[in-house]
């Protein structure tokens, strides 16, 4: 497969002075993802212990996977994209008041729910406005562009459109379906990170390690997108056991495949690059606890959770931590605190997965605690971030 570098270009202007929260997409939608996750789960984990009342329009539940999901990710997605799709198009993405416009609604989607009196279509035409004006602003550079493979990830993000519709039909009263558009959303999240790593982390991977030779294998990742949707039109559309066990069972394999075509075992002294890799590493784990789920050997919820916290969660961190300091022009090198970060994340995914399965009888102590873990590790992505997100290229460059 071809991986495509997220590379720099040349500047076309003089340095930027100030700070530059707008200066490409990654910066103010990086900065959104860092505070949606250290404000989200203490939020959720008020209401969960019964010192916050719950989102009058989405109900605890649904407002939790609702945010973690279309909040929290989505605005990692959009940050990452509107980056990625410049360099690989050479096209410009969004960028001064329209990208500040975009994270706006973005902003406005999270608040509307916690506004007393708004109606209910309110809140949920500010959360459904969102995707379409990220695709668009997309759509414009990729059709511009000669590369139609770099398009393939727009009906990915229709889907994700799709999912936010369905809940918020079925929360309207309309015919629609919070459970199937939770799974598609996060099914949809799986692919698009299934994805992408498989775009940047062979070329991460040889660019940090000198001896390192990932296998560029076209039959490997027809097997990896194959699997993958089939798992996703099961769970759709016919989600039996047996057949979601053996789909699942499928994706793991896929991913397993990828990981020894691609691993050495160097990045483990590369914190940035090793965070990567533990990303793919439990969503490899998160889908053989699918399997075993689907069986009843394992309790879905945390083998939901091997998915999110371990697989969206540590990847998407990673991805950030390594975007923000290529895309500024630092070196690539994990400052201590966010090596601290990415620690503490795969402990609270280790907690939130295992533990409540090995010592159901302190379950609340266990939730509280890798949510705990989990504001930490994004408090500690944000303090070290922060300047680095707000502050002109260290190069002079653009972006």
């Amino acid at each position: 497969m071809a991986v495509i570098p997220l590379g720099e270009r040349p500047p076309r202007n003089e340095p930027q002075q100030g700070i530059v929260p707008f200066a490409l997409g990654f910066r103010p939608f990086f900065l959104m993802a860092a505070l949606a996750a250290i404000t989200l789960l203490p939020l959720w984990l008020a209401t969960w212990l019964g010192t916050l009342p719950p989102s009058a329009y989405y109900g605890p539940i649904t407002w939790h996977s609702h945010e973690m999901l279309f909040g929290y990710s989505g605005a990692v997605i959009a940050g990452f994209l509107l980056t990625a799709v410049r360099n690989w198009t050479g096209i410009d993405t969004l960028t001064g008041r329209p990208l500040a416009a975009l994270t706006l609604v973005w902003l406005a989607a999270r608040i509307a729910s916690f506004i007393p009196g708004l109606p209910g279509a309110v809140i949920a035409g500010l959360d459904l406005l969102f995707l379409p004006l990220f695709m668009w602003a997309l759509y414009q550079p990729l059709m511009r562009a000669q590369n139609r493979r770099n398009r393939l990830f727009l009906p990915l993000l229709g889907l994700m459109l799709l999912a936010d519709l369905l809940i918020h039909m079925e929360l309207l009263g309309l015919p629609g379906s919070i459970a199937r558009g939770t799974d598609l959303m996060l099914n949809s999240v799986l692919l698009l990170l299934i994805w992408v790593s498989g775009r940047v982390l062979p070329f991460f991977t040889e660019k940090a390690v000198a001896e390192a030779r990932p296998r560029d294998n076209q039959r490997r990742e027809q097997f990896v997108f194959a699997s993958a949707g089939l798992w996703i039109l099961l769970n759709l559309l016919w989600p039996q056991p047996l057949l979601l066990a053996a789909s699942a069972l499928l994706v793991a394999g896929a991913q397993a495949w990828r990981w020894r075509d691609w691993h050495h075992l160097q990045v483990w002294r590369i914190p940035i690059l090793a965070v990567l890799f533990s990303g793919l590493g439990w969503i490899i784990l998160g889908f053989l606890l699918q399997t075993f789920a689907a069986l009843g050997l394992f309790p879905d919820n945390l083998a939901r959770h091997a998915l999110t916290v371990g697989g969206v969660g540590i990847l998407t961190l990673g991805m950030m931590a390594r975007v923000s300091l290529g895309h500024t022009g630092r070196e690539l090198l994990a400052p201590g605190t966010a090596v601290w970060a990415f620690a503490l994340l795969n402990l609270g995914a280790i907690i939130r997965v295992f533990m409540p399965a090995i010592v159901p009888s302190s379950y609340t102590l266990w939730i509280t605690l890798s949510g705990t873990l989990w504001t930490i590790s994004f408090l500690l992505f944000a303090i070290t971030y922060l300047p680095i997100l707000l502050r002109p290229r260290i190069d002079g460059r653009p972006g």
